[in-house]
């Protein structure tokens, strides 16, 4: 509770030095004046909650997160297995994925308006593209990271190729594979919403973008405070997720210095120190050495 208590206090501290540099017009070296209050951004924020286009824009933008999103995690994984299990597969597509990788999405937004026949298919490509390179390229770290003696054991148990797939590669590889879906959820709302811009006609970006341009600046304000909400869920859904998933790694937090764990006993006696008989003296004699190995 307490730390809930103070995350509260910091966002209402934000909002209070936000309201009250613009309400007095502060323009020192940056222009607060030239911004809208706290209380013209709820004003506007309550007038958009009572139309309908705020929610038409709300469920076209997450149609398309979710959509390009989805089909990046499902073959971002499985580019990924298939690049760091097999060496053909590394050579024909290692070089076209490595090309194209430092190209940003958004960069490819005259791509995808000649090659799709429409905007929503185009916007859906660029998200799709923002989140598969990070979905694909941990996963392939963290496929590689296994230890071979996992896959070793499983095959001398009788196992084949999908055994060791279903049993070692994709369970070993999930905390890697949820890093990727992580990194990859925020990228995709930062390219969708700047493809909105762009391209779009419905969507909370292209919203924001036509208030910009009737200076509508509480209306932008509302657009940004509602991407930043959306991202912060749909990241907060994706890492429940993958706790759920992995629920069977060790956690650890924090601890700081003088304090302990919950559950731990400080008073606990410390442990005895060695017998000088268990204290190895020297070469043990053949006959003790014949009883260790029976």
């Amino acid at each position: 509770m307490t730390r809930y208590a103070l995350r509260t206090a910091s966002v209402a501290a934000a909002l209070g030095l936000w309201q009250l540099l613009t309400s007095l017009d502060i323009d020192l070296w940056l222009r607060f004046s030239q911004f809208p209050t706290v209380a013209d951004v709820a004003r506007a924020f309550g007038d958009r909650l009572a139309g309908d286009d705020y929610w038409t824009d709300l469920a076209d933008s997450l149609t398309r997160i979710v959509t390009g999103f989805l089909l990046a995690a499902v073959l971002g994984v499985a580019t990924g297995v298939l690049v760091a299990r097999s060496r053909l597969a590394e050579d024909l597509l290692g070089p076209i994925l490595e090309v194209v990788r430092p190209i940003p999405a958004i960069a490819l937004v005259p791509v995808a308006i000649l090659l799709f026949p429409s905007n929503e298919q185009g916007i859906v490509f660029i998200t799709f593209t923002a989140a598969f390179f990070p979905v694909m390229v941990s996963t392939r770290h963290a496929v590689r990271a296994l230890s071979p003696g996992w896959e070793e054991a499983v095959r001398t148990m009788g196992g084949g190729r999908w055994r060791i797939l279903g049993s070692v590669v994709l369970p070993g590889a999930l905390p890697g594979i949820f890093s990727g879906l992580s990194v990859g959820i925020g990228v995709s709302w930062i390219c969708v919403i700047s493809a909105e811009m762009i391209s779009g006609q419905y969507g909370v970006g292209y919203r924001t973008w036509q208030d910009y341009t009737v200076v509508d600046y509480p209306g932008v304000f509302v657009g940004m405070v509602t991407i930043g909400v959306l991202g912060w869920a749909t990241s907060t859904a994706v890492e429940l997720l993958g706790r759920r998933l992995t629920h069977w790694l060790p956690r650890t937090s924090y601890v700081p210095p003088g304090r302990t764990r919950p559950g731990s006993d400080r008073s606990a006696a410390p442990a005895p120190a060695a017998s000088p008989a268990a204290v190895p003296t020297g070469p043990e004699p053949e006959e003790a050495r014949d009883e260790h190995l029976v």
